[in-house]
Protein backbone atom coordinates (compact mmCIF):
# COMPACT_ATOMS: atom_id res chain seq x y z
CA UNK A 1 0.00 0.00 0.00
CA UNK A 2 1.45 3.48 -0.78
CA UNK A 3 2.16 5.99 1.47
CA UNK A 4 -0.68 9.06 1.44
CA UNK A 5 0.03 11.68 -1.14
CA UNK A 6 1.98 14.66 1.10
CA UNK A 7 0.01 17.53 -1.12
CA UNK A 8 -3.47 16.64 0.97
CA UNK A 9 -1.96 16.20 4.65
CA UNK A 10 -2.22 18.87 7.09
CA UNK A 11 0.62 19.24 9.13
CA UNK A 12 0.00 19.13 12.50
CA UNK A 13 0.81 22.04 14.44
CA UNK A 14 1.29 21.94 18.69
CA UNK A 15 -2.11 23.74 19.27
CA UNK A 16 -4.25 20.97 16.94
CA UNK A 17 -2.41 18.03 16.99
CA UNK A 18 -4.76 15.35 17.69
CA UNK A 19 -7.71 17.39 16.18
CA UNK A 20 -5.43 17.11 12.52
CA UNK A 21 -4.37 13.53 13.21
CA UNK A 22 -8.24 12.45 13.73
CA UNK A 23 -9.31 14.52 10.60
CA UNK A 24 -5.92 12.77 8.43
CA UNK A 25 -7.27 9.18 10.16
CA UNK A 26 -10.84 9.55 9.37
CA UNK A 27 -10.33 10.92 5.75
CA UNK A 28 -7.59 7.63 5.06
CA UNK A 29 -10.76 4.99 5.97
CA UNK A 30 -13.17 7.12 3.92
CA UNK A 31 -10.84 6.85 0.79
CA UNK A 32 -9.92 3.36 1.77
CA UNK A 33 -13.03 1.96 3.09
CA UNK A 34 -10.98 -0.70 5.39
CA UNK A 35 -7.68 -0.15 6.64
CA UNK A 36 -5.71 -1.91 9.30
CA UNK A 37 -3.66 -0.26 12.09
CA UNK A 38 -0.43 -1.46 10.76
CA UNK A 39 -1.54 0.40 7.32
CA UNK A 40 -2.69 2.74 9.00
CA UNK A 41 1.02 4.14 10.58
CA UNK A 42 2.78 3.49 7.10
CA UNK A 43 0.28 6.21 5.55
CA UNK A 44 0.81 8.33 7.91
CA UNK A 45 4.32 7.87 8.58
CA UNK A 46 3.50 6.93 12.44
CA UNK A 47 4.89 3.95 14.73
CA UNK A 48 2.47 1.66 15.19
CA UNK A 49 1.71 2.84 18.93
CA UNK A 50 0.95 6.25 17.72
CA UNK A 51 -1.44 5.36 15.05
CA UNK A 52 -3.46 3.15 17.21
CA UNK A 53 -3.55 5.74 20.23
CA UNK A 54 -5.35 8.03 17.35
CA UNK A 55 -7.60 4.62 16.45
CA UNK A 56 -8.73 4.48 20.02
CA UNK A 57 -9.42 7.80 20.12
CA UNK A 58 -11.90 7.55 17.09
CA UNK A 59 -13.25 4.46 18.00
CA UNK A 60 -14.20 5.71 21.79
CA UNK A 61 -16.00 8.82 19.94
CA UNK A 62 -18.00 6.33 17.80
CA UNK A 63 -16.55 7.46 14.62
CA UNK A 64 -14.98 4.10 14.12
CA UNK A 65 -15.43 0.76 14.43
CA UNK A 66 -13.50 -2.46 13.87
CA UNK A 67 -14.79 -4.66 11.34
CA UNK A 68 -13.41 -8.48 9.82
CA UNK A 69 -10.11 -9.84 9.17
CA UNK A 70 -7.93 -8.49 6.56
CA UNK A 71 -5.40 -11.42 4.38
CA UNK A 72 -1.58 -11.86 5.87
CA UNK A 73 0.86 -13.67 4.60
CA UNK A 74 1.68 -15.46 7.72
CA UNK A 75 0.83 -14.87 11.60
CA UNK A 76 -2.48 -13.24 12.69
CA UNK A 77 -4.64 -11.09 10.46
CA UNK A 78 -5.05 -7.84 11.23
CA UNK A 79 -8.46 -6.31 11.58
CA UNK A 80 -9.90 -4.28 9.41
CA UNK A 81 -11.26 -0.26 10.58
CA UNK A 82 -13.82 1.15 8.89
CA UNK A 83 -15.62 4.50 9.42
CA UNK A 84 -18.66 4.03 11.66
CA UNK A 85 -22.44 5.59 10.14
CA UNK A 86 -24.67 3.50 12.46
CA UNK A 87 -26.44 5.64 14.68
CA UNK A 88 -25.92 9.00 12.68
CA UNK A 89 -27.24 10.48 9.39
CA UNK A 90 -27.48 13.81 7.47
CA UNK A 91 -30.60 15.22 5.04
CA UNK A 92 -29.61 16.27 1.87
CA UNK A 93 -31.50 18.99 -0.08
CA UNK A 94 -31.24 19.68 -3.89
CA UNK A 95 -33.03 22.90 -4.63
CA UNK A 96 -33.99 23.20 -8.12
CA UNK A 97 -36.04 26.03 -9.55
CA UNK A 98 -39.88 23.90 -9.73
CA UNK A 99 -38.86 21.99 -6.90
CA UNK A 100 -36.78 21.09 -4.43
CA UNK A 101 -35.52 17.43 -3.41
CA UNK A 102 -34.83 15.95 0.04
CA UNK A 103 -33.21 12.19 1.34
CA UNK A 104 -31.62 11.31 4.47
CA UNK A 105 -28.36 9.43 3.89
CA UNK A 106 -24.99 8.42 6.08
CA UNK A 107 -21.89 10.01 6.93
CA UNK A 108 -20.57 8.72 3.26
CA UNK A 109 -23.55 9.89 1.06
CA UNK A 110 -25.65 6.38 0.77
CA UNK A 111 -29.22 6.93 0.84
CA UNK A 112 -30.80 5.64 3.92
CA UNK A 113 -34.42 6.70 2.97
CA UNK A 114 -36.76 7.54 -0.34
CA UNK A 115 -35.83 10.66 -1.94
CA UNK A 116 -39.35 13.08 -1.87
CA UNK A 117 -39.38 16.40 -3.50
CA UNK A 118 -41.72 19.27 -2.95
CA UNK A 119 -43.01 22.53 -5.14
CA UNK A 120 -40.20 25.27 -4.57
CA UNK A 121 -41.92 28.51 -3.31
CA UNK A 122 -39.90 31.34 -5.28
CA UNK A 123 -40.64 33.71 -1.68
CA UNK A 124 -37.32 33.00 0.65
CA UNK A 125 -39.22 33.15 3.93
CA UNK A 126 -41.60 30.80 2.51
CA UNK A 127 -39.10 28.28 0.99
CA UNK A 128 -37.62 28.16 4.32
CA UNK A 129 -40.93 27.82 6.20
CA UNK A 130 -41.03 25.28 4.06
CA UNK A 131 -38.69 23.15 3.83
CA UNK A 132 -37.87 22.95 7.58
CA UNK A 133 -41.38 21.24 7.97
CA UNK A 134 -40.26 18.80 5.35
CA UNK A 135 -36.81 17.95 6.83
CA UNK A 136 -38.72 17.79 10.84
CA UNK A 137 -41.33 15.39 8.89
CA UNK A 138 -38.88 13.00 7.09
CA UNK A 139 -36.97 13.03 10.47
CA UNK A 140 -39.91 12.33 12.82
CA UNK A 141 -40.64 9.15 10.33
CA UNK A 142 -37.39 7.56 10.15
CA UNK A 143 -35.77 7.54 13.85
CA UNK A 144 -34.00 4.54 13.14
CA UNK A 145 -31.74 6.49 11.04
CA UNK A 146 -29.95 7.73 14.20
CA UNK A 147 -28.94 11.22 15.19
CA UNK A 148 -29.10 13.78 12.62
CA UNK A 149 -25.47 15.23 12.33
CA UNK A 150 -26.35 18.37 9.89
CA UNK A 151 -28.28 19.36 6.58
CA UNK A 152 -26.28 19.66 3.42
CA UNK A 153 -27.97 22.29 0.29
CA UNK A 154 -26.96 22.15 -3.18
CA UNK A 155 -28.23 25.08 -4.40
CA UNK A 156 -28.50 26.37 -7.90
CA UNK A 157 -26.87 29.68 -8.04
CA UNK A 158 -23.88 32.15 -6.03
CA UNK A 159 -23.26 31.61 -2.35
CA UNK A 160 -20.96 33.28 -0.20
CA UNK A 161 -17.87 32.12 1.36
CA UNK A 162 -19.21 31.83 4.76
CA UNK A 163 -22.19 29.50 3.24
CA UNK A 164 -24.87 31.56 4.61
CA UNK A 165 -25.83 33.76 2.43
CA UNK A 166 -27.50 33.22 -1.63
CA UNK A 167 -25.73 35.96 -3.09
CA UNK A 168 -27.62 35.48 -6.27
CA UNK A 169 -30.21 32.84 -7.93
CA UNK A 170 -31.34 34.39 -11.26
CA UNK A 171 -33.35 31.54 -12.18
CA UNK A 172 -35.48 31.91 -8.66
CA UNK A 173 -34.86 35.70 -8.62
CA UNK A 174 -33.09 35.49 -5.40
CA UNK A 175 -30.26 38.07 -4.49
CA UNK A 176 -28.45 38.74 -0.59
CA UNK A 177 -31.20 36.02 0.97
CA UNK A 178 -29.83 34.55 4.44
CA UNK A 179 -30.91 31.25 4.15
CA UNK A 180 -28.46 29.22 6.30
CA UNK A 181 -28.95 30.62 9.81
CA UNK A 182 -33.21 30.88 9.97
CA UNK A 183 -33.02 27.38 8.73
CA UNK A 184 -30.36 26.79 11.45
CA UNK A 185 -32.51 28.08 13.84
CA UNK A 186 -35.87 26.55 12.79
CA UNK A 187 -34.26 23.23 12.87
CA UNK A 188 -31.36 23.52 16.12
CA UNK A 189 -29.11 21.42 13.48
CA UNK A 190 -25.71 22.59 12.16
CA UNK A 191 -26.41 23.76 7.99
CA UNK A 192 -24.03 23.53 5.23
CA UNK A 193 -24.88 25.46 2.17
CA UNK A 194 -22.96 25.77 -1.57
CA UNK A 195 -23.25 26.33 -5.10
CA UNK A 196 -24.79 22.81 -6.51
CA UNK A 197 -22.05 22.25 -9.01
CA UNK A 198 -19.36 22.81 -6.62
CA UNK A 199 -21.20 20.60 -3.68
CA UNK A 200 -20.86 17.76 -6.81
CA UNK A 201 -17.11 18.65 -7.18
CA UNK A 202 -16.88 18.24 -3.38
CA UNK A 203 -18.58 14.72 -4.29
CA UNK A 204 -16.40 13.72 -6.25
CA UNK A 205 -13.44 13.90 -4.10
CA UNK A 206 -15.56 12.53 -1.18
CA UNK A 207 -15.39 9.30 -3.49
CA UNK A 208 -12.25 9.52 -4.74
CA UNK A 209 -10.94 5.99 -3.77
CA UNK A 210 -7.11 4.95 -2.42
CA UNK A 211 -3.68 6.92 -1.70
CA UNK A 212 -3.27 9.15 -4.76
CA UNK A 213 -5.21 12.88 -5.18
CA UNK A 214 -7.93 13.19 -7.36
CA UNK A 215 -6.51 15.52 -9.56
CA UNK A 216 -7.89 18.08 -11.88
CA UNK A 217 -11.41 17.14 -12.68
CA UNK A 218 -14.62 18.94 -13.48
CA UNK A 219 -18.65 18.91 -12.78
CA UNK A 220 -20.87 20.40 -15.17
CA UNK A 221 -24.54 20.81 -13.67
CA UNK A 222 -26.73 21.20 -16.75
CA UNK A 223 -30.59 21.20 -15.32
CA UNK A 224 -32.72 25.12 -15.18
CA UNK A 225 -28.65 26.77 -15.29
CA UNK A 226 -25.77 25.71 -16.12
CA UNK A 227 -22.78 25.02 -12.93
CA UNK A 228 -19.61 24.25 -13.12
CA UNK A 229 -17.46 22.88 -10.09
CA UNK A 230 -13.56 22.59 -10.63
CA UNK A 231 -11.20 20.61 -8.67
CA UNK A 232 -7.94 21.53 -8.80
CA UNK A 233 -5.04 19.62 -7.50
CA UNK A 234 -7.17 17.90 -5.19
CA UNK A 235 -9.43 20.71 -3.80
CA UNK A 236 -12.73 22.52 -4.93
CA UNK A 237 -11.41 25.62 -6.43
CA UNK A 238 -13.52 28.59 -5.21
CA UNK A 239 -11.97 31.71 -5.52
CA UNK A 240 -12.26 35.47 -3.59
CA UNK A 241 -16.23 35.46 -3.82
CA UNK A 242 -17.11 31.97 -4.02
CA UNK A 243 -17.63 32.51 -7.69
CA UNK A 244 -14.97 30.60 -9.52
CA UNK A 245 -16.00 28.49 -12.19
CA UNK A 246 -19.10 30.37 -13.48
CA UNK A 247 -18.79 29.26 -16.68
CA UNK A 248 -22.16 28.99 -17.50
CA UNK A 249 -22.31 32.89 -17.85
CA UNK A 250 -19.44 32.94 -20.19
CA UNK A 251 -20.30 34.64 -23.50
CA UNK A 252 -20.87 32.49 -27.00
CA UNK A 253 -22.51 36.00 -28.52
CA UNK A 254 -22.70 39.29 -27.62
CA UNK A 255 -26.18 39.77 -28.89
CA UNK A 256 -27.29 35.35 -28.43
CA UNK A 257 -30.54 34.92 -26.26
CA UNK A 258 -31.07 36.79 -22.77
CA UNK A 259 -30.01 34.95 -20.14
CA UNK A 260 -31.67 34.70 -16.45
CA UNK A 261 -28.76 36.71 -15.26
CA UNK A 262 -29.90 39.65 -17.61
CA UNK A 263 -26.92 39.49 -19.87
CA UNK A 264 -27.12 38.18 -23.53
CA UNK A 265 -25.70 35.16 -25.11
CA UNK A 266 -24.24 33.42 -21.67
CA UNK A 267 -23.18 29.68 -22.42
CA UNK A 268 -26.41 28.80 -20.02
CA UNK A 269 -28.75 30.58 -22.32
CA UNK A 270 -27.74 27.59 -25.00
CA UNK A 271 -27.63 24.76 -23.38
CA UNK A 272 -29.85 25.15 -19.73
CA UNK A 273 -33.40 22.35 -20.27
CA UNK A 274 -35.18 26.24 -20.47
CA UNK A 275 -33.34 26.34 -24.10
CA UNK A 276 -33.79 22.65 -25.09
CA UNK A 277 -37.60 23.12 -24.07
CA UNK A 278 -37.88 26.19 -25.91
CA UNK A 279 -36.15 25.10 -28.70
CA UNK A 280 -38.78 22.11 -28.91
CA UNK A 281 -42.05 24.36 -28.64
CA UNK A 282 -40.62 26.42 -31.23
CA UNK A 283 -39.05 29.28 -28.92
CA UNK A 284 -35.66 30.68 -30.44
CA UNK A 285 -35.15 32.27 -27.33
CA UNK A 286 -35.28 30.23 -23.58
CA UNK A 287 -37.69 31.99 -21.49
CA UNK A 288 -37.29 34.00 -18.21
CA UNK A 289 -39.27 32.74 -15.20
CA UNK A 290 -42.22 32.39 -14.24
CA UNK A 291 -42.58 29.82 -17.68
CA UNK A 292 -44.91 30.30 -20.44
CA UNK A 293 -47.75 27.49 -20.09
CA UNK A 294 -46.02 25.87 -23.70
CA UNK A 295 -42.60 25.28 -21.91
CA UNK A 296 -44.30 24.29 -18.52
CA UNK A 297 -46.22 21.09 -20.29
CA UNK A 298 -43.55 19.52 -21.62
CA UNK A 299 -39.96 18.17 -19.23
CA UNK A 300 -36.72 17.57 -20.77
CA UNK A 301 -37.19 13.51 -19.91
CA UNK A 302 -40.26 13.79 -22.14
CA UNK A 303 -38.31 15.51 -25.31
CA UNK A 304 -35.70 12.87 -24.67
CA UNK A 305 -38.61 10.17 -25.16
CA UNK A 306 -40.36 11.15 -27.79
CA UNK A 307 -36.78 11.79 -29.70
CA UNK A 308 -36.20 8.03 -29.32
CA UNK A 309 -39.21 7.63 -31.07
CA UNK A 310 -38.35 9.44 -33.80
CA UNK A 311 -39.82 12.63 -33.54
CA UNK A 312 -37.78 15.11 -35.77
CA UNK A 313 -38.47 18.24 -33.62
CA UNK A 314 -37.65 16.28 -30.35
CA UNK A 315 -33.82 15.07 -32.24
CA UNK A 316 -32.84 18.79 -33.31
CA UNK A 317 -33.65 20.21 -30.22
CA UNK A 318 -31.55 17.90 -28.33
CA UNK A 319 -28.75 17.96 -30.98
CA UNK A 320 -28.33 21.88 -30.91
CA UNK A 321 -27.95 22.04 -27.15
CA UNK A 322 -25.74 19.43 -28.01
CA UNK A 323 -23.56 21.56 -30.10
CA UNK A 324 -23.89 24.52 -28.22
CA UNK A 325 -22.90 22.53 -25.38
CA UNK A 326 -19.35 21.05 -27.16
CA UNK A 327 -18.52 24.23 -27.82
CA UNK A 328 -19.27 25.59 -23.92
CA UNK A 329 -17.21 22.80 -23.16
CA UNK A 330 -13.61 23.49 -24.94
CA UNK A 331 -13.75 26.59 -22.71
CA UNK A 332 -12.92 24.84 -19.57
CA UNK A 333 -10.58 22.15 -21.79
CA UNK A 334 -8.80 25.38 -23.00
CA UNK A 335 -8.64 26.90 -19.83
CA UNK A 336 -8.35 24.13 -17.07
CA UNK A 337 -6.85 21.03 -19.67
CA UNK A 338 -8.69 18.71 -16.97
CA UNK A 339 -8.28 14.86 -16.81
CA UNK A 340 -12.03 14.13 -16.51
CA UNK A 341 -15.23 16.25 -17.05
CA UNK A 342 -18.20 14.63 -15.43
CA UNK A 343 -21.80 15.69 -16.84
CA UNK A 344 -24.93 15.52 -14.40
CA UNK A 345 -28.54 16.52 -15.28
CA UNK A 346 -31.36 15.48 -17.57
CA UNK A 347 -29.85 15.68 -20.27
CA UNK A 348 -27.25 12.69 -19.95
CA UNK A 349 -30.27 10.21 -20.24
CA UNK A 350 -30.07 10.99 -23.91
CA UNK A 351 -26.24 11.17 -23.62
CA UNK A 352 -26.10 7.75 -26.37
CA UNK A 353 -27.69 10.06 -28.76
CA UNK A 354 -26.08 13.76 -27.74
CA UNK A 355 -22.57 12.27 -27.64
CA UNK A 356 -21.12 12.63 -31.40
CA UNK A 357 -22.67 15.77 -31.37
CA UNK A 358 -21.31 17.30 -28.38
CA UNK A 359 -16.97 16.02 -29.16
CA UNK A 360 -17.53 17.28 -32.77
CA UNK A 361 -18.16 21.04 -30.99
CA UNK A 362 -15.67 20.54 -28.74
CA UNK A 363 -13.20 19.52 -31.27
CA UNK A 364 -13.95 22.35 -33.20
CA UNK A 365 -13.23 24.85 -30.76
CA UNK A 366 -10.36 22.97 -28.18
CA UNK A 367 -6.68 23.50 -28.87
CA UNK A 368 -5.68 19.87 -28.12
CA UNK A 369 -6.98 16.42 -29.23
CA UNK A 370 -10.44 16.30 -27.98
CA UNK A 371 -9.99 12.77 -27.69
CA UNK A 372 -7.84 13.42 -25.09
CA UNK A 373 -11.07 14.50 -22.73
CA UNK A 374 -12.48 12.00 -20.85
CA UNK A 375 -16.52 12.94 -20.50
CA UNK A 376 -18.21 10.60 -17.86
CA UNK A 377 -22.60 11.18 -17.60
CA UNK A 378 -23.41 10.81 -14.58
CA UNK A 379 -26.90 9.30 -14.09
CA UNK A 380 -29.77 11.63 -13.03
CA UNK A 381 -30.98 8.44 -11.17
CA UNK A 382 -27.33 8.89 -9.28
CA UNK A 383 -28.87 11.83 -7.79
CA UNK A 384 -25.44 13.52 -7.85
CA UNK A 385 -26.85 16.91 -6.33
CA UNK A 386 -27.99 15.44 -3.37
CA UNK A 387 -24.45 13.47 -2.73
CA UNK A 388 -22.62 16.73 -3.21
CA UNK A 389 -25.48 18.04 -0.39
CA UNK A 390 -24.74 14.98 2.09
CA UNK A 391 -20.93 15.12 1.58
CA UNK A 392 -21.16 19.00 3.07
CA UNK A 393 -22.06 17.60 6.08
CA UNK A 394 -19.38 14.89 5.72
CA UNK A 395 -16.83 16.86 5.13
CA UNK A 396 -17.74 19.45 8.06
CA UNK A 397 -18.28 15.91 10.19
CA UNK A 398 -14.41 14.53 9.01
CA UNK A 399 -13.22 18.17 9.11
CA UNK A 400 -14.11 18.51 13.06
CA UNK A 401 -13.98 14.83 14.07
CA UNK A 402 -17.10 15.62 15.69
CA UNK A 403 -18.12 13.28 18.60
CA UNK A 404 -21.46 11.09 17.57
Amino acid sequence: MKRLHPRHLKVATRKTPRAINREIVLNLLRSHRAVSRADLARLLGMQRSAAGRIVSDLIERGLVREGATGAADRGRKPTLLHLDSRGRCAVAVDVRLTRTYIVLTDLVGQELTPVRSFATDGEPQKFAAHLVGEIRRLLAEHPDTGRCLGVGIAFPGVVDRSGSVVVRAPALGWRDVRLRDPLAAGLGLPVEMENAAKACALALIWSARGDEPPGDLVFVSVSDGVGVGLVIGGEVLRGRNNTAGEFGHLPLSIDGPRCACGAQGCWEAYVSNLATLSRYVGNSRPPRPPLPADVARVTVEEVIARARRGDVKAVTALLSTARYFGIGLASIVNALDPARIYIGGEITAAWDLIEPTVRDGLAEHVLVSAAETEIVPVAAEEHPRLRGASALVGASVFAGASVA
